[in-house]
């Protein structure tokens, strides 16, 4: 384990900022209070973290329609994305992208959108960039197992090993896309870290559900990626909590299969059980963060509950670029 204390101390805490912003959300969406669709990121927290603990702010990625936890692994403000899930005019999009639509320019978040593979050729415009400017920077992808059946990733992944720029394509394999069965849907056997090599990349497979496999695993794909080596990809294998969006019956699960999966593969249970097996930090130190959190979370419903929605006669400003 290569990680510091503080380097754990500070991943547990972005960990469970995702999980109890999104254990908050699904209660909050049952009041009526928050307009369009919700998909909520519980279970996959040790994903977004592992890959973006090693990023800095001027590495770009692209998020999804389950994009939450990749815009607070990235640094984004926690009560402003509270707000802007709410709608409110203080909101990092001034209320007007949602729970889909959310993006933070100033720590290098482009953007999530509700459209299955649009981040790849995203992503991909955005290493080009990188590749021009020579500092050294990435661009992630982060797309679920549904996106890698989609064109746009196959053309993106085609462009990025053409023109050998430091593209990184995140597969999250939450065995589900929408309310069908990977092993169903993919027909590489679900082994969706096979396509990406198929195009002339080289890819990596890590344990989603494990913090430090993630990152450990992620830490050497980028070190090939950062050394000129052109695009890369990573699958991993990770879960869903949650329905595909809040609402779900969820009837495509097995008898018990939810329990389960929150028992034997909560990412967070997994990191408490490894650290503290370990000796390396004090399990009473993260019951601490998890105090930390709650009222966070707390703070930022009730400031987004309270916040004024955007004026109206704004609807036509930000519709075009003004220069």
């Amino acid at each position: 384990m290569q990680l510091s204390r503080d380097e754990l101390l500070g991943a547990y805490r972005r960990m469970a900022t995702i999980r109890q912003f999104e254990e908050r959300l699904h209660d909050e969406i049952k009041t009526g209070e928050i307009a369009g669709f919700t998909h909520l990121y519980c279970g996959q927290e040790a994903a977004a973290v592992g890959v973006c603990d090693h990023l800095t702010v001027d590495d770009l990625i692209v998020s999804t329609h389950r994009g939450h936890g990749h815009c607070i692994a990235k640094g984004c403000d926690v009560k402003g994305m509270m707000k802007e899930i709410y709608g409110r005019a203080d909101g990092l999009c001034k209320g007007r992208g949602g729970s889909m639509h959310i993006a933070d320019l100033s720590v290098g978040m482009l953007g999530a959108n509700g459209i299955v593979g649009a981040g790849a050729p995203q992503a991909v415009g955005a290493a080009i960039s990188a590749r021009l400017d020579g500092k050294g920077r990435v661009a992630i992808a982060f797309s679920g197992d549904g996106a890698c059946n989609q064109g746009t990733t196959f053309e993106a992944m085609n462009l990025a090993v053409v023109l050998k720029v430091p593209a990184i394509f995140v597969f999250e394999n939450n065995h589900y896309s929408e309310h069908t069965g990977v092993d169903y849907a993919v027909g590489t056997a679900g082994d969706i870290a096979s396509r990406a090599e198929a195009f002339g990349m080289k890819a990596w497979r890590a344990n989603g559900c494990d913090f430090i496999d993630t990152y450990e695993t992620m830490r050497e794909l980028l070190e090939y990626v950062r050394a000129g080596h052109g695009p890369a990809a990573i699958e991993l294998d990770t879960e869903r909590f949650y329905g595909h969006f809040e609402g779900d019956p969820q009837r495509y699960r097995g008898p018990g299969e939810i329990e389960r999966l929150r028992e034997e593969r909560d990412c967070l249970k997994i990191f408490r059980a490894r650290v503290g097996e370990a000796g390396v930090l004090d399990i009473a130190e993260l019951d601490a963060i998890d105090a930390e959190v709650a009222a966070l979370i707390e703070e930022a419903t009730a400031e987004a509950r309270a916040a004024a929605p955007p004026d109206p006669a704004a609807v036509a400003e930000d519709v075009y670029v003004e220069y």
